[in-house]
């Protein structure tokens, strides 16, 4: 398989499992909140201490972050494949941003899930905070060429 369908491949496994998570009822997306507190306990992460009642609030949102960072450096990297990197860097933040919204609207068909702006705005700052992170690597990057 080559380089260009194994990176759309990546995306397309990384959308499917967003919207398994985004599948889930509400109950069962608490369960997985519950395992991550569980798990940072074990660790001697005393993450309830912290954030007090704000824990399962600050897991969900942080995993939102997360999914849709990931996601964005997919889409990314399978765009830089064919396009110059202004290109890319605005296609996948625009993937980024619409997949989020989808992915709001699925939730308005899930038992005790709703949709969320918040949400929409939270994932793509996932995107934004990987763009960010891209752009400071390449001005590293030629900083290192150029000397």
């Amino acid at each position: 398989m080559n380089k260009k369908y194994k990176r759309w491949l990546y995306v397309f496994l990384w959308a499917l499992i967003i919207f398994m998570f985004s599948n889930q009822n509400g109950n069962d997306s608490s369960n997985n909140n519950k395992f991550i507190i569980h798990i940072l306990k074990l660790l001697n992460i005393n993450i309830d201490y912290i954030f007090k009642n704000k824990t399962d609030f600050i897991i969900r949102k942080s995993a939102h972050f997360t999914e849709y960072f990931i996601f964005c450096y997919l889409i990314f990297k399978a765009l830089y494949l064919d396009l110059d990197r202004k290109k890319s860097l605005l296609l996948s933040l625009l993937f980024t941003f619409l997949y989020a919204c989808s992915d709001e609207f699925h939730q308005m068909f899930v038992a005790g899930r709703g949709p969320s702006f918040k949400d929409v705005m939270i994932d793509t700052f996932g995107g934004v905070f990987y763009l960010i992170i891209n752009h400071f690597r390449e001005i590293k990057r030629r900083r290192f060429i150029d000397i």
